[in-house]
């Protein structure tokens, strides 16, 4: 052995004294080592059996380390079965909160590029007191200048305003509402109206991609788009569930209704209406005595996730309003909002999903709310509306 090498066996012999700043100088050791190992084999061994568990805790990972801290991924937390309004509620800043505000300008002097929403407001007796509104998505309030409507009503004479949620098309471009003998369809971009007849009482709509379902109790049209043709389906409109925009246009139609114990949930064909399958609505993930016992209002899809106020069975009383979610597949109730008890009968209609997975809902007396189902988090949206509210989807 030469002077070089027993000056390299000598430094490397040094090494179990622990050093003032491990983790620099064990990368150092580390890089030292291994060029002691190329020079001197037979050194190099001898060492590493003796310090080896040294070297072992001083390797490298096999993974090299990010360049940067990396945040943790924290799954939000899953909300109760049942949850109720807070006491006091938030407000934060939202497009919507200009829906109650007056009209500035008419919707034949400034078009829109898409609307948000539609109200129709009403007075204390619930007629319908001055023309439609139309909130643009540049924050503008329209009079919807460019169409009279009239109330639809049915064979018994009972009458309800024009505007209800699901008239507003889900791009926002567009509105379609029935009347007595016919349906208007309002290119709101354009301010132009097409008037498609149709026989009967109308009272409800609903969008679904290339076609708008119109009907009442006697029977349900379907009206293509591009061409105003009509053909009958089977389908009930008090029943029929507002389709997910995105499912294309031939999603399953679905229906979801009944009563207590013969609650259920139907898929339907596309275009023709035929029963493909029908589920119970059950209500066994709820907490006891919590059940479902009637739908009313609007349903509306989001991918397989099914939304429609309810009157519900709660633990202070049989018959509280409230708002139910659940598989659209299965019939499974999975989340219900608890409105309690001191609300109007069928208070709370629900007005669609926004894009983040939340149900918007209207609240009589109040406003309009944000409804988290996953999170269970609820927040204010509109304090006060007196009318009826339809939301784009």
């Amino acid at each position: 052995m030469n002077e070089q090498d027993l000056r390299r066996l000598l430094t490397v012999s040094v090494e179990d004294v622990r050093p003032s700043h491990p983790a620099v100088t064990g990368w150092e050791r580390a890089r030292r080592t291994r060029r002691t190992r190329r020079a001197v084999g037979a050194v190099a061994v001898a060492v590493l059996l003796v310090g080896g568990g040294t070297v072992a805790a001083l390797r490298p990972p096999a993974d090299q380390p990010p360049d940067g801290p990396v945040a943790p991924t924290v799954a939000p937390s899953p909300a109760p079965p049942v949850v109720r309004v807070p006491a006091e509620l938030t407000y934060p800043p939202d497009p919507l909160n200009r829906l109650g505000a007056p009209a500035t300008v008419s919707l034949s002097a400034r078009p829109v590029q898409r609307a948000l929403a539609l109200f129709q407001p009403l007075d204390q007796e619930l007629r319908t007191d001055g023309p439609v509104r139309v909130l643009g998505d540049d924050g503008v309030v329209r009079a919807l200048d460019v169409v009279t409507l009239t109330p639809t009503r049915d064979e018994g004479g009972n009458q309800a305003p024009a505007v209800k949620p699901g008239v507003l098309s889900p791009d926002g471009r567009s509105a379609a509402f029935p009347q007595t003998n016919e349906l208007i369809l309002v290119d709101l971009t354009t301010a132009g109206v097409r008037r498609i007849p149709l026989a009967g009482f109308l009272e409800l709509v609903v969008w679904a991609n290339d076609r708008v379902l119109v009907g009442a109790d006697a029977k349900t049209y379907a009206v293509d788009l591009a061409s105003g043709a009509a053909s009958e389906v089977e389908v009930s409109p008090w029943d029929l569930v507002a389709p997910d925009p995105a499912a294309g246009r031939e999603a399953a139609l679905v229906e979801v209704g009944g009563e207590r114990d013969g609650l259920f949930v139907r898929s339907r064909t596309a275009r023709e209406g035929t029963l493909r399958s029908e589920e119970p609505v059950t209500s066994a993930l709820l907490p006891a005595p919590y059940r479902i016992n009637e739908f009313y209002g609007r349903g509306w899809l989001h991918g397989a996730r099914l939304v429609r106020a309810a009157w519900i069975t709660s633990d202070e009383i049989d018959g509280a309003e409230g708002v139910a979610e659940l598989d659209a597949r299965t019939g499974a109730v999975a989340h219900v909002l608890d409105l309690g008890r001191d609300r109007w009968k069928g208070c709370c209609e629900v007005l669609g999903w926004d894009t983040r997975g939340a149900v918007l809902l209207r609240v009589q007396p109040g406003g309009v709310l944000r409804w988290h189902p996953e999170t269970g988090e609820i927040t204010g949206v509109v304090r006060e509306l007196n009318g009826v509210v339809a939301l784009a989807g």
